[in-house]
């Protein structure tokens, strides 16, 4: 099972508590290490976070600053609980753009928690579904030049391709974009718009999740005529 998250109202969760705008992006870090712990609970096997997009560089370099240094500070900081809970992480989006700091603080995330076997988090960093295209192209014309493109040749030059496809994208805040999140892989995901704005998340709204999910009759572009079954971790 693997969800998608487009974390989304930091700055609203903020905003109705008369505080910074950084204030609800520390809280919407804390709301990350709660749904994980849930996710392992409900036995999800595949988490893929959407820290920071291609776009969010056009906000104000003060906000931006400010989470660049959450991920060169509290993304390694947080080793121990990575390791006591069993979480393996990886990293999706172009890690070239980030400050120096911040890419190594990423890079040492992902090598010293590549043994976590309970649940693989992925932080789309710096991502964008068409840039993620556009480089898994680049990178196989530059090993294939002349040959002609296939859709197995892209999957094969995704940044993370031995991730499956999501079934579900969820979405915190109510909002019902996808804001450029996994495009290739979202070709037969389902979607869900949760109104609860992300420092509000828990296990609860996993479960709505997965409740959600349940429900949907999956065709992939073929026929079905069973009803879907109930999974047992949403009882």
């Amino acid at each position: 099972m693997h969800l998608g998250l487009i974390m989304d109202g930091n700055g609203r969760w903020a905003k109705q508590r008369s505080l910074p705008r950084a204030a609800g992006h520390l809280e919407g870090l804390k709301t990350c290490k709660r749904i994980v712990v849930a996710a392992i609970k409900l036995k999800i096997d595949v988490l893929t976070l959407y820290v920071f997009s291609t776009e969010n560089w056009k906000r104000p370099s003060q906000e931006v600053n400010y989470l660049m240094g959450l991920m060169a500070k509290k993304l390694p900081g947080e080793m121990k609980f990575y390791k006591e809970n069993g979480i393996r992480i990886l990293f999706r989006g172009d890690i070239s753009a980030l400050p120096e700091e911040a890419r190594a603080g990423v890079s040492k995330t992902v090598e010293e928690t590549k043994d976590g076997d309970k649940i693989t988090v992925v932080l789309a960093i710096n991502y964008g579904g068409q840039d993620e295209i556009a480089r898994a192209c680049n990178r196989f014309i530059a090993n294939n030049p002349g040959k002609a493109i296939t859709v197995e040749d892209i999957q094969r030059n995704l940044d993370v391709p031995e991730i499956p496809a999501p079934d579900l994208i969820a979405r915190s805040a109510g909002e019902m974009r996808l804001s450029n999140f996994m495009l290739w892989d979202s070709a037969y995901a389902e979607f869900l718009s949760i109104d609860d704005l992300w420092p509000d998340w828990g296990e609860e709204q996993l479960k709505l999740c997965l409740d959600a999910l349940s429900k949907r009759v999956r065709k992939f572009g073929g026929l079905v005529t069973e009803q879907p079954k109930e999974q047992t971790q949403t009882k």
